[in-house]
């Protein structure tokens, strides 16, 4: 159950706002919203968006942070909390450089924004939706694992509004925003766990490392054995050298006692 405080606040107690403990909150023209806890099924599917994104802005040296539990300001007097919120590194430097809260209120919009729907579902699809085009956010997620579908919303060229389109289990969900970022639609919608991935990644680092290791220390031998080979050979044509040289002194005292070689 998602709670609607009667209390009316401005933008400026809104960032200054002390409710309950580890409780977030959005602003909706002056009216505080409570948001619901989270299900630990809509944790671990923010977890792994976030953990996808940072390895693809690594992967592709980009210099984007995606972070989680962030306000963008939407109106006078509104402020949404998406799940997941992708923008640029120099965005959020500005809000950790600010005071209060941690709100994207700046020219500087984020580039993609993620809801994972909950109790509230229709904000996501309706309320939310209009917000988020209204203020050239350029790309919209909204993850519903009841459904279950991914609706992707993106503003093609030149047009003015948000296009909808959506992914179904089966199929790849594909950004817009970030064509080569393709995430499975069932891994989204049903993910494994962080630790999880970080560990396999870690075991296959490890395996590479060995395997390199490998085969540096076969390079080493291959450069061993190409050395005794060479030194052997290097000894080859110094006894051919002397033998050379030992059949020319000899071909020249047999001349020198009047020996031809014809005669020999």
């Amino acid at each position: 159950m998602v709670l609607t405080s009667t209390q009316k606040l401005t933008w400026e107690e809104y960032l200054n706002y002390q409710g309950e403990s580890g409780v977030c909150y959005e602003l909706y023209r002056g009216q505080l919203i409570e948001m619901p806890t989270p299900t630990a099924l809509h944790i671990k599917i923010c977890e792994f968006l976030v953990y996808q994104f940072r390895r693809f802005f690594a992967a592709n040296n980009l210099q984007l942070v995606a972070v989680v539990t962030t306000a963008v300001r939407t109106e006078e007097n509104s402020a949404r909390v998406p799940d997941v919120v992708i923008c640029t590194r120099s965005l959020w430097e500005q809000v950790c450089a600010q005071p209060g809260s941690a709100i994207l209120d700046f020219e500087e919009k984020p580039l993609l924004v993620i809801e994972v729907t909950s109790q509230n579902w229709r904000e996501d699809y309706i309320r939310k939706r209009a917000e988020y085009d209204f203020i050239d956010i350029p790309e919209y997620w909204i993850v519903d694992p009841n459904r279950p579908k991914i609706r992707l919303c993106s503003r093609p060229e030149n047009e003015s509004s948000y296009f909808d389109r959506e992914f179904l289990p089966g199929e790849q969900v594909q950004s817009v925003r970030f064509p080569e970022f393709i995430l499975s639609v069932d891994e989204v919608l049903c993910p494994p766990q962080v630790e999880d991935l970080i560990q396999e990644e870690a075991a296959q680092l490890q395996q590479l490392g060995q395997q390199n290791q490998q085969l540096e220390q076969e390079n080493q031998q291959l450069g061993q054995q190409n050395q005794q080979l060479e030194q052997q050979a290097n000894l080859e044509r110094q006894r051919a050298d002397l033998e050379s040289q030992r059949a020319e002194r000899l071909a020249q005292r047999l001349r020198d006692m009047g020996v031809e070689d014809a005669e020999l």
